[in-house]
């Protein structure tokens, strides 16, 4: 046994020196012969199917031997075919290419694509080829030139389907982080939105962009998520849920400490307030941080709707989120320590209810709790033409059927229905799923002590949430500590033009609008009986 660990041990220390070997022969220059580099991608590929090569000739009556390279299905073949192929084969100016002056030629006079680079190491010739780009080799160069050709099938822009409003924006992002940047710049106009781009995942190097609106988003935040992102060590990075786990600030908890999103408006107003989005290729949703509980409870339409219609949908979702965590365990609650706290015409009937029950209100309520969220789960991984019919009925049948066999009582499938509705009004999933969890805690609380496990549960979430921070901003802003200049957009949201500045501890940029922007025009009535007026006398 000794031997067998000292022998992995050796394997362990062994390890860092082939990875390093085989870096430096990775990274190292490339060969001077066209056959040489060919063999060689190839051999670094694995002879892949999807690799193509094409062969043609330049120069000096056709004497030098060049060809393309890229992988099929993720560039964009007619770009190649018009713009790449065509110029080299058929240009006028091939005949004074040589070995020397080849590449310099081809991207100055010749290639007539936008971006074009270099690449003299193996590192960066293989980066540029996954990345989509097309390699040009010339026989007798040990440097090949890289076109950007990126292209291939992608998802058209269609409606989003998890943040749905009536009025705004119908875009959501798609899996392209191209697409998703470009949607952004079309809504902010202005050079100050910075961009910073990253590859992540040291198999799948997948494209990271940090963007901010330089001289409103704050310097130190913007420094911390940089460094995070760059301390970063993989192998995959496959959505942005990976890089959000991999740079919370707490991850013992049930809340959502980084907001996600799939709408470039909800982006932009973010990013106007001072917050960072961080953008990852292949998902449709960007994150945003920092991030605050009340963000959660926000939607896009607050912003498109009068204030007063916003505020009371707001305060409305509160309310359903709170119901949606203690409406079980008050149930539980009430029938099991407090019935003096309600009528007695009402505890009379729940008792009724009950008399049939073979089971305590705690594991009646825990029993159909999680038969609801075995429906809810099974609904949403079921094919949509089904999944929606399978949840609805399902709820229905085996509610009405263990009401009928004297499983739970009828009061307990009302208040589980209530609270399985009123999750649904909670505009964000993450916070919606973290009330999933703690619904449980509350039940066990008030089976337990009542009304009083309630409060010490409802206290120790408080304290948790005051504990909490999002890229050192307090989790719990502006209303723990209390901002007063900064409550105009939590649980109220107030008029436009009376939001003059961005949220404390977020943006250095404080002032949003200038001052006196409260509308205030003449008295429509006095307008048109004085125009009236001033008709009539000129008609006279």
């Amino acid at each position: 046994m000794p031997s067998f660990f000292k022998n992995q041990k050796s394997k362990n220390k062994l390890q860092p020196q082939a990875d390093q070997t085989n870096n430096e022969q990775t990274v190292s220059s490339l060969k001077n012969l066209l056959s040489e580099n060919l063999t060689l991608i190839k051999e670094k590929t694995g002879n892949s199917s999807d690799i193509v090569i094409r062969h043609f000739k330049i120069g000096v009556n056709n004497s030098l031997a060049a060809a393309i390279v890229y992988i099929e299905g993720i560039v964009d073949n007619q770009a190649i075919q018009d713009y790449l192929l065509q110029s080299l084969m058929k240009d006028n100016q091939k005949n004074d290419l040589n070995d020397q002056n080849a590449l310099e030629l081809i991207s100055e006079d010749i290639v007539t694509m936008g971006n074009v680079s270099f690449a003299d190491n193996w590192n960066d010739l293989l980066s540029s080829l996954m990345s989509g780009d097309s390699l040009l080799i010339v026989d007798g160069i040990n440097r090949v030139l890289s076109v950007s050709t990126q292209g291939g099938e992608k998802r058209a822009i269609a409606e989003s389907t998890t943040q749905m409003v009536v009025r705004g924006p119908k875009g959501a992002f798609t899996e392209s982080i191209g697409t998703n940047l470009a949607m952004v710049r079309r809504i902010i106009k202005t050079p100050d939105l910075w961009l910073e781009s990253m590859k992540i995942g040291r198999v799948t190097k997948t494209d990271v962009t940090l963007m901010y609106i330089h001289g409103i988003a704050n310097d130190k935040v913007v420094k911390e998520i940089r460094k995070r992102l760059k301390n970063i060590d993989i192998d995959s990075i496959l959505e942005s849920g990976y890089v959000e786990q991999l740079i919370e600030d707490q991850t013992v908890t049930p809340f959502p400490t980084i907001y996600n999103t799939e709408r470039p408006d909800v982006v932009a107003g973010n990013l106007l307030e001072g917050r960072i989005a961080i953008f990852v290729d292949g998902t449709p949703f960007g994150l945003i941080a920092p991030a605050l509980f009340i963000q959660f409870f926000q939607s896009a339409e607050d912003y498109y709707a009068r204030f007063d219609i916003a505020t009371s949908i707001r305060l409305l979702r509160v309310f359903m989120f709170m119901i949606s965590l203690i409406a079980p365990a008050t149930y539980v609650a009430v029938t099991t320590f407090h019935q003096e706290m309600v009528p007695t015409t009402l505890i009379v009937a729940l008792a009724a209810q009950r008399e049939s029950v073979p089971f305590p209100a705690f594991v009646e309520a825990f029993f159909m709790e999680v038969t609801f969220e075995i429906l809810r789960e099974a609904g949403i991984r079921l094919p949509k033409a089904i999944g929606s019919a399978v949840s609805i009925v399902g709820a229905l049948v085996i509610g009405q059927a263990a009401v009928q066999a004297g499983i739970v009582s009828p009061a307990m499938v009302i208040i589980v229905s209530i609270t399985a509705i009123a999750s649904f009004a909670t505009p964000s999933f993450d916070m919606a799923i973290s009330a999933r969890l703690i619904r449980f805690l509350f039940i066990l609380g008030a089976a337990t002590f009542g009304f009083y496990g309630i409060i010490l549960i409802l206290l120790m979430g408080v304290g948790h949430l005051c504990s909490l921070r999002s890229f050192g901003v307090p989790y719990m802003t502006p209303l723990a500590p209390f901002i007063p200049v900064s409550n105009e957009d939590t649980l109220l949201r107030l008029p436009w033009w009376t939001m003059r500045r961005r949220p404390k501890l977020i943006s250095d940029n404080k002032v949003r609008q200038s001052k006196h922007q409260k509308p205030e025009p003449a008295s429509s009535r006095g307008m048109i009986n004085q125009e009236m007026e001033e008709d009539d006398q000129n008609e006279t």
